[in-house]
């Protein structure tokens, strides 16, 4: 008799733990989710504005080249995965540097991460034959 009453105070704990711990398991698997998302973000961000810059550096090229490169490769690979971004350059007559700014999408909720990329790289410029 005494064996009954101690199976019959342990009924519905298997489910009990199942409620408790599914939630978590379930948060846990979404915020790796998140970080492999912001992750593939960050490194998306970081080829635009390499792209960018490529762009920028070439001789005769101006800043609003590399950023509409950057703009160009974000709008072909990254549409959906990089919100308010934004994209700037500048160029002077030794350095072309890009700049992205932008957010991963939130796939857990209230949690967002930012991206930051910048390439930066000295311009092209042809100075003519060598002197002997």
């Amino acid at each position: 008799m005494i064996g009954k009453r101690g199976a019959r105070s342990e009924s519905g704990v298997a489910t009990l733990e199942a409620v408790l711990v599914f939630p978590v398991l379930l948060l846990l698997i979404m915020f790796s989710i998140q970080v492999a998302l912001w992750y593939h973000a960050a490194a998306l961000a970081d080829a635009a504005a390499q792209d960018g810059v490529r762009a920028a550096r070439v001789q005769g090229a101006s800043a609003a080249t590399g950023a509409a490169r950057a703009n160009q490769l974000l709008d072909q690979a990254g549409r959906t995965i990089l919100e308010a971004r934004q994209v700037t350059a500048s160029r002077t007559s030794d350095i072309a540097r890009v700049e992205v700014r932008g957010r991963c999408i939130a796939v857990v909720p209230f949690v967002s991460f930012p991206v930051h990329a910048v390439a930066e790289s000295t311009t092209e410029l042809f100075r003519g034959r060598l002197a002997r």
